[in-house]
């Protein structure tokens, strides 16, 4: 009988970040057919490009949580155009922060740092839930995370299959901010590309720290 995993080592994150790569690069078409009808068109290049500037970080010595994920944050800042770079790189920089000096994670302790990371997507993009961004994934993903109960698998697949909700739940909404919002009411109708890439972070923090590949919610960037 294979034995519950209750922490996350670096390594472990280090595959996330790996497999979250690859889906990117796997979902990049998608995720920039979602972005032309909304945005820029670019989301999905800019994904795939930035962690895979992130992949060539990570042979790189880390000893411990922070080192790696301020390592990450940096790079698809750097790496990244449009909003999603700094974004993205922020919540990578926070979630390190927030865990200096850690070696693992247990399940409350990646919980928070996700959390922290979030709040700083908040701060910098001056968005909420239900404003058709990202947050409309993250925040859903984390709730759902923190009251899974259970094994740290259990509330990963929580949190994945939250997020894929939330991610399908953008559809409708009227977006807010970016630029989306410019669009006013034809916004509608689109699956934000922010909360498909979410999605697609959280379905590779199954397949890697949960151990397994089922996800509940392996359906793509998008439905």
């Amino acid at each position: 009988m294979t034995e519950r995993k209750t922490t996350v080592t670096v390594p472990d994150l280090i595959a996330w970040l790996r497999r979250t790569g690859e889906l990117m690069a796997e979902h990049a078409a998608e995720l920039s057919d979602l972005d032309s009808a909304i945005g820029d068109g670019d989301h999905g290049t800019n994904m795939k490009r930035g962690f895979a500037a992130v992949a060539g970080v990570l042979d790189e010595d880390f000893e411990t949580v922070d080192a790696l994920l301020k390592r990450v944050g940096s790079t698809l800042v750097s790496s990244v155009g449009g909003a999603s770079g700094p974004l993205y790189g922020t919540f990578y920089l926070r979630m390190g922060t927030s865990q200096k000096g850690a070696t693992e994670l247990d399940a409350a302790s990646l919980l928070g740092a996700m959390s922290t990371g979030v709040e700083g997507i908040e701060a910098r993009g001056k968005a909420g839930i239900g404003e058709k961004t990202m947050l409309d994934a993250w925040m859903p993903a984390l709730e759902a995370f923190g009251r899974a109960g259970g094994s740290l698998a259990d509330a990963l697949r929580a949190g994945a299959e939250a997020a894929a909700a939330g991610r399908d739940a953008t559809e409708p909404m009227v977006a807010t901010k970016g630029r989306a919002s410019y669009l006013g009411e034809r916004s509608a109708g689109h699956i934000d590309p922010g909360a498909a890439s979410t999605a697609l972070i959280w379905q590779a923090a199954v397949e890697t720290l949960a151990g397994g590949s089922d996800t509940g919610s392996d359906d793509g960037a998008a439905s």
